[in-house]
């Protein structure tokens, strides 16, 4: 079931256990969509405090992102094409070729991503190179993972190392509303 087209709307989640708070921005832009989140959490025993804004393109595509912590640690990455990523200055992150999602640890939002982008046809199970950035290190890597459409506005999310898989259920605008073990909107 295809998604309505985005308004702007203000959506917020918490953590399934411990303190924490994520309260996501998203506009609609002549170009797209800009996502602008702060959030505030803890991974094991350490704090964080961090601020993101992914700008997508009309079908979804991620075309540049940033991340930036409280304690000043920073990230930029843009794709000048499709799936080649380069850094703040220009350089070509060729570790990351071929990844056209990004995965921002601490938030659901960004499982949105392959899920809209994909809409109608997640139909079979579906892998994709994902940028994966943790917020303990911000140094991004490349993150297999697999989706799959189980029922209008509820979708499988495998790591393909087996390692993790939870279903999500998802509004109209295709955002996470339950992330089982991690994630709760708020």
């Amino acid at each position: 079931m295809p998604f309505r087209p985005l308004s702007s709307r203000e959506v917020r989640w918490a953590p399934a256990e411990g303190e924490g708070l994520e309260h996501l921005h998203l506009a609609t832009t002549p170009a797209g969509v800009v996502a602008r989140s702060a959030l505030i959490g803890s991974r094991g025993e350490r704090p964080f405090g961090v601020f993101y804004e992914i700008e997508l393109d009309a079908g979804w595509r991620v075309t540049r992102f940033r991340v930036e912590t409280a304690r000043g640690q920073r990230l930029a990455l843009s794709q000048d094409r499709p799936g080649r990523w380069t850094d703040a200055d220009g350089t070509h992150c060729a570790d990351l070729d071929g990844c056209i999602d990004i995965d921002l640890a601490g938030t659901p939002f960004t499982n949105t991503l392959p899920i809209r982008r994909l809409d109608g046809r997640l139909a079979e199970p579906t892998e994709l190179r994902m940028v994966y950035v943790p917020f303990d290190t911000f140094e991004p890597l490349v993150d297999e993972q697999r989706y799959a459409e189980l029922s209008p506005r509820l979708y499988l999310y495998e790591a393909v190392d087996r390692s993790f898989e939870a279903r999500l259920p998802v509004d109209e605008d295709g955002l996470v509303i339950d992330y089982p073990t991690l994630f709760r909107r708020a």
